[in-house]
């Protein structure tokens, strides 16, 4: 009996009789007590029908109402309450329900936040259609050469996004510097100027080879010839060619979660220090949980483990404001201790360098 009504019969009629009776035509009964001269008991649905029945026939007042649910573990576990209250946070699992932004300077995060809202990287998008680190970071670096790198932190249904900037430069440009043109240090295809002084030469979208006039220090007016030097950078997309050599067995420490432990010190033994503060009883001890091993470097573990550490180690050497758009796998061969092969890495960076006027094409006078 899940469902159990609560029974109370009164009146001047045959009690006695209205109960056997009860009895007689199967009707359950459970929890039967008698006081001065009413009964008590619990029943089911059809017990129900069966007193309201007879109930005329022996003159008997009947009070009805609805027992509580059956106690214990399966009146719980069966309750609609219960499983929807499974059910809400299970389904909540799969939806991103914090995307923090983690930076000292509003206007970065106020970049960030809008370029994630125009990915729908957004509050309660399911996390199967989150693209992948790589993707994110690609599109925020893209078009921001302010950033240097782009950390995340996942923990279950929240993503905090950490952009670390690139240091500032400060270019000192004497009185005294040589005009100078801006050529192209490699060959490229050009996707955007940031010129501080000087005119375009190309345009974006277009293929330049090492050594072309990027931007010009010579501006022409009618007849009027001027020469003021050009300054700045453009940016472009070119392969690089990435050979490597590495170790098959490899050591690594990881830096793991901090960890905090606590402990309370009893009044009583608080001997010797004057006043009592809440942090004079519990004391707070930190540390960082640290691993070390080692793995081995096998075949199909180009594109998870050693495209990502060749990426790393190029950003480091190298190209401080570049962007890794793409990388293609030439060939990689696996000997008894080491691991050699050739990866063509797609980069974005600024490859424009200053060559100087000659005197000959200053103007006289």
């Amino acid at each position: 009996m899940r469902k159990r009504y609560a029974i109370k019969i009164s009146g001047d009629g045959n009690l006695s009789r209205f109960l056997t009776k009860l009895v007689t035509i199967g009707t359950k009964i459970t929890s039967l007590s008698v006081v001065d001269g009413v009964a008590y008991f619990q029943t089911d649905r059809s017990g129900l029908r069966a007193i309201r029945r007879n109930r005329r026939h022996y003159r008997l007042k009947v009070a009805i109402s609805i027992a509580n649910l059956e106690s214990g573990s399966i009146g719980l576990f069966t309750s609609s309450r219960f499983l929807i209250a499974c059910l809400i946070p299970f389904v909540a699992s799969f939806f991103l329900w914090t995307v923090d932004v983690e930076s000292d300077m509003p206007e970065v995060v106020d970049r960030i936040e809008q370029k994630l809202e125009k990915s729908s990287i957004v509050l309660l998008r399911p996390l199967a259609l989150i693209p992948d680190e790589g993707e994110i970071r690609r599109e925020l670096m893209l078009d921001d050469p302010a950033l240097s790198w782009v950390r995340f932190r996942r923990v279950g249904t929240s993503l905090t996004i950490i952009p670390m900037l690139s240091p500032p430069t400060t270019n000192i440009i004497e009185e005294n510097e040589s005009p100078s043109h801006l050529v192209a240090r490699t060959g490229g295809v050009i996707t955007r100027f940031a010129l501080e002084k000087g005119e375009r030469v190309g345009h974006v979208h277009q293929t330049v080879k090492k050594g072309d006039v990027l931007a010009t220090g010579i501006l022409e007016q009618g007849d009027k010839t001027t020469v003021v030097g050009a300054d700045g950078a453009v940016y472009a997309d070119y392969w690089v060619e990435y050979t490597f050599t590495l170790p098959k067995k490899i050591k690594f420490q990881l830096q793991g979660e901090e960890i905090v432990n606590y402990s309370f010190n009893l009044p009583w033994k608080q001997q010797g220090k004057e006043g009592w503060s809440l942090g004079s009883f519990i004391e707070t001890e930190r540390y960082m949980e640290e691993t070390a091993g080692h793995f081995e470097l096998i075949e199909g573990m180009e594109e998870t483990v050693i495209i990502p550490l060749l990426k790393n180690k190029l950003m480091s050497e190298s190209f401080s404001k570049a962007i890794i758009k793409d990388e293609k796998v030439l060939h990689v061969t696996f000997d008894n201790d080491k691991v050699r092969g050739t990866i063509l890495f797609l980069i974005n960076d600024n490859i424009a360098e200053k060559r100087l006027i000659p005197k000959e094409t200053e103007p006289i006078g």
